[in-house]
């Protein structure tokens, strides 16, 4: 499900190259319980924007759990951090708490809780803001990095604040990876993924490398959202959220690495420069 979103994108294309079979599904059009028969996975890639998801996601996962009850079929659930709730950091490991107070947090806890009492197989993989290979409207491309080109980036938050992010690319290879035991979980998995703790200074400093020129950080404009939010409905999610800038915090590695040892991430330079491309050509 969300095969053209960004995760689900990702993920396709490394399943893809892995000789996986896929079946790719169309909300309104196909009949998910029908599409579910036989599947192995159930990738659920597929986010509505933030003023939607209150309205959209009880029934979209609702259908994802019936399809994969019947069918025996695991789910993949790619998810954020935003169970965790404003200060929860600045470590979140999987024992840590699902103690989010705010409407967008408590709605992903109860959502994934619900894969628990439903009785279906499970792979969460957690992970922070994404760094993606081509423009798909996340933080970075959208909102972070227009400026990039003149050594400008306007970051959300403190600069020396540590803040979690994840290459797409590595994040479909890792859940890839997980997913060769498949046959042989039960219940529901959560794996968080580290991919890279940046400050908002260390992120300047690699994009600086990346550009081949000195990248100042400038602060966001967070009043231009306030102004817009009356026309642009989604942008309130983004003002919710805010918190997160400004909240030290970082995925804890040691569940991946036991799962995954022989991973190798793509380097960090490596990842920036192909996630500011567009930028550059």
């Amino acid at each position: 499900m969300g095969q053209n979103g960004r995760f689900g994108s990702a993920m396709a294309k490394a399943m893809t190259a892995a000789h996986w079979s896929l079946r790719s599904y169309r909300r309104g059009h196909d009949d998910l319980d029908q599409m579910a028969q036989g599947a192995d996975v159930i990738v659920v890639a597929a986010v509505p924007p933030y003023h939607q998801w209150a309205a959209q996601l009880p029934a979209l996962h609702a259908a994802v759990q019936r399809a994969a009850k019947a069918s025996g079929a695991l789910v993949l659930l790619p998810c954020n951090v935003y169970v965790y709730g404003a200060g929860s950091g600045p470590l979140w490991t999987a024992e840590t708490p699902h103690a989010a107070t705010n409407p967008l947090g408590r709605l992903r806890v109860e959502i994934e809780d619900s894969y628990a009492r439903a009785g279906v197989r499970t792979l969460i993989l957690r992970a922070g803001d994404f760094l993606d290979t081509k423009p798909s409207g996340n933080w970075f491309d959208r909102l972070m990095t227009p400026g990039l080109a003149r050594g400008v980036l306007r970051y959300p938050g403190s600069p020396d604040v540590p803040h979690a992010w994840a290459y797409l690319p590595d994040m479909a290879r890792a859940a890839l990876g997980l997913l060769g035991d498949h046959r042989r979980m039960t219940g529901v998995n959560e794996v968080l993924f580290p991919g890279y703790t940046l400050t908002g200074a260390q992120l300047a400093e690699a994009l600086g490398e990346v550009m081949g020129r000195p990248v100042t950080l400038r602060p966001f404009a967070w009043w231009q959202l306030h102004l817009l939010r009356p026309f642009m409905p989604v942008l309130g999610g983004l003002l919710e959220m805010r918190y997160l800038w400004d909240m030290p915090h970082r995925l804890d590695g040691t569940g991946f690495e036991r799962a995954l040892p022989d991973f190798s991430p793509t380097p960090l330079v490596q990842a920036l420069t192909a996630s500011t491309a567009h930028l550059r050509a």
